[in-house]
């Protein structure tokens, strides 16, 4: 269901652009409810935003490449289910994180000003990690669980 649920959600922040626009209510209405859902997890500026038939994106660059790259990923951890040690598993996030914490706090610190596509790229790593870890971890036996 996880996995679903996020590339469910990849679509519909592909769609909504499209959709709020389409001139069919259902449709354009469906699109609002996509664009709230996307300010509880993200800032929607537009000049951080890609842009889709004029439209911006209900979330920006940065979170979409967490939720594209989640949504690559988690088909491949159920298919290839990678369960690792927890210090494993917390070293590979920190590690994965790494594109993403420098040029958000690059751009916070006023030295840089990157691409939206830099963004997104960025945060390829961390969105493929954390979908793998999660998928991972629901689908560890429980007795695994307790012994890290």
């Amino acid at each position: 269901m996880l996995t679903a649920g996020v590339v469910l959600w990849v679509a519909a922040i592909l769609f909504a652009p499209r959709a709020i626009g389409s001139g069919v209510r259902l449709l354009s209405t469906g699109a609002t409810a996509i664009y709230a859902a996307g300010h509880f997890v993200c800032h929607q500026r537009p000049d951080r935003c890609f842009f889709i038939d004029g439209r911006p994106m209900p979330v920006c660059a940065r979170c979409a490449g967490l939720y594209a790259a989640a949504a690559a990923a988690a088909p491949l951890a159920l298919l290839f289910g990678a369960t690792s040690s927890s210090t494993r598993a917390r070293r590979l996030l920190f590690i994965a994180a790494i594109p993403t914490v420098l040029t958000w706090a690059a751009e916070y610190a006023g030295l840089a000003h990157f691409s939206n596509a830099a963004r997104f790229s960025a945060a390829l790593p961390l969105g493929c990690a954390a979908a793998w870890l999660v998928l991972s971890t629901v689908l560890e036996p429980p007795l695994h669980r307790k012994g890290h």
